[in-house]
């Protein structure tokens, strides 16, 4: 099963490559965030039925066979190495740093509760510091789930940029 999803991820990268487009270009092109296109062509998340025309659309050249396939629900894994990437332990890093004060802000802000990593959406942004100098923003944007005595069932949402909360007041951008 390994093998296929990365011959899958193999072929959906190539059509990226192809294509000449970045994720923000694709993203903007089908109105998600950049970290969903992303998630799409690793096989993390499923194309959605309304979002495979805008995806055909960014990605004239991708396959039908690829779309069907990207259609099935994923198995959302990943590499155990992956860690070892210094881009990856940084932000694991970032958040085993700061996620004891972010946990007790939530809880003084909503109450006993998590961030859902469900109903979530996730963007990477660069922008200008005050020195000029090159910033990355990653945005975490979870729907609050209070803890309760019972189980609910939550639905995997499509990251329509337009949904993200967050990006109610535009980021200034270089």
């Amino acid at each position: 099963m390994e093998q296929k999803k990365e011959s899958t991820v193999t072929r959906l990268q190539a059509v990226k490559d192809k294509s000449g487009k970045s994720y923000n270009q694709l993203a903007e092109e089908t109105g998600l965030t950049n970290v969903y296109v992303a998630q799409l062509l690793r096989r993390q998340a499923q194309l959605k039925p309304d979002t495979a025309p805008l995806l055909l659309a960014a990605l004239p050249d991708l396959p039908q066979d690829l779309v069907r396939e990207m259609m099935r629900p994923p198995l959302r894994s990943y590499d155990p190495n992956l860690i070892q990437d210094p881009t990856v332990y940084r932000l694991n890093e970032a958040v085993m740093h700061f996620g004891e004060s972010i946990k007790e802000i939530i809880n003084e802000e909503f109450g006993d509760g998590i961030m859902s990593a469900i109903d979530f959406y996730c963007s990477v942004d660069k922008i200008k510091g005050v020195d000029g100098k090159d910033r990355v923003v990653v945005t975490f944007d979870g729907k609050y789930l209070p803890h309760s005595e019972q189980f609910k069932t939550f639905v995997q949402c499509e990251q329509k940029s337009e949904h993200m909360v967050s990006r109610t007041r535009p980021l200034e951008k270089q």
